[in-house]
């Protein structure tokens, strides 16, 4: 019979500060790269404002800011109980 008190803490992948950094070394080199390489992609476009280099990051990143502000603003109050709703 094991004893608990004397088994280690599971150690996962990401507990390690080493990964992480790494981890997001690769994420944010790859976020680079594909901007740099928008610029070689051919676009079917369909406004003008789609020729600019980046444009599809910069209204990616634009759109999730407008939805956690929208969410956080409008959304939440609307849904929102009071404290004492279930007393």
């Amino acid at each position: 019979m094991s004893n608990n008190t004397n088994q280690e803490e599971k150690k996962y992948i990401f507990d390690n500060p080493k990964n992480l950094k790494r981890l997001l070394t690769v994420f944010y080199s790859l976020c680079v790269v594909f901007f740099a390489l928008d610029i070689f992609v051919y676009k079917h476009i369909y406004f003008d404002s789609e020729k600019w280099p980046g444009f599809y990051s910069v209204y990616g990143f634009v759109a999730c800011v407008v939805l956690v502000l929208v969410s956080k603003y409008i959304l939440r109050p609307l849904v929102m109980r009071k404290e004492d709703y279930y007393e």
